[in-house]
């Protein structure tokens, strides 16, 4: 497959409202600082679903999206066990388990999560394909879950609120076209994404009004496009 790299831009580490449409994000190292800090349009939710994209040739655990509050440093996160071949999902610090996924180095991999206080249940969609839900035995409040001043972050796994981060759990690689719902995204919605078709955008964060932003070395480039 042949790819073609086209305009590369270093943003700044302010904060920054953005349409990311037809870019991506770019972390080019192993490191314990680098990362992108996302602000979300509401902060008080009972379901989630988190849909993204990334491109990695790592050999070793990554985080791919971490949302921290100040009781859970695992409030909601994505990451991948190298070692097991998982995908390890956490809600509040309770961790579920994908195992047996073809996920290739260096190759582009869609990822959506889904997750509702009300059932306990999870679900992991990748690259098209569903996994089975899963109930999260030890999450025992099924109230709905107030959130108060979620930090996210792409590119770090944090083991604090807002920090602490390890450069043996950092992500190198790219990443796009990551949205965020306060709900479960209907399965067709999520195979719309999935398949790169017209689909309804995060209305907790959408890659098209992207409010985030960048600390230490993270790129913005262009995607790669297949040439025709």
């Amino acid at each position: 497959m042949q790819f073609v790299m086209c305009l590369m831009i270093l943003i700044s580490n302010a904060a920054a409202i953005q349409d990311l449409s037809g870019k991506m994000f770019v972390f080019p190292q192993q490191t314990d600082t680098a990362h992108v800090l996302l602000t979300p349009s509401k902060t008080n939710f009972t379901a989630i679903t988190v849909c993204h994209r990334s491109f990695t040739d790592l050999k070793w655990d990554h985080g791919l999206f971490s949302m921290a509050v100040p009781p859970y440093d695992n409030e909601f996160l994505v990451f991948y066990n190298f070692a097991t071949n998982e995908m390890d999902l956490s809600m509040k610090n309770v961790q579920i388990s994908y195992g047996e996924l073809d996920y290739k180095l260096s190759t582009w991999h869609s990822i959506c999560t889904t997750w509702e206080s009300s059932t306990r249940l999870v679900q992991l969609w990748f690259n098209g394909q569903q996994l089975t839900k899963k109930y999260v035995k030890k999450y025992v409040n099924a109230k709905p879950s107030q959130i108060t001043a979620p930090s996210i972050i792409l590119g770090q796994e944090q083991d604090k609120y807002g920090g602490d981060f390890d450069t043996t759990q950092s992500f190198l690689g790219m990443m796009t076209d990551v949205h965020m719902y306060d709900y479960v995204l209907p399965s067709c919605e999520i195979q719309k994404y999935m398949s790169e078709l017209s689909f309804t955008p995060g209305n907790v964060l959408n890659w098209a009004e992207l409010d985030f932003q960048i600390r230490d070395r993270v790129l913005i480039e262009d995607k790669q496009l297949d040439c025709q």
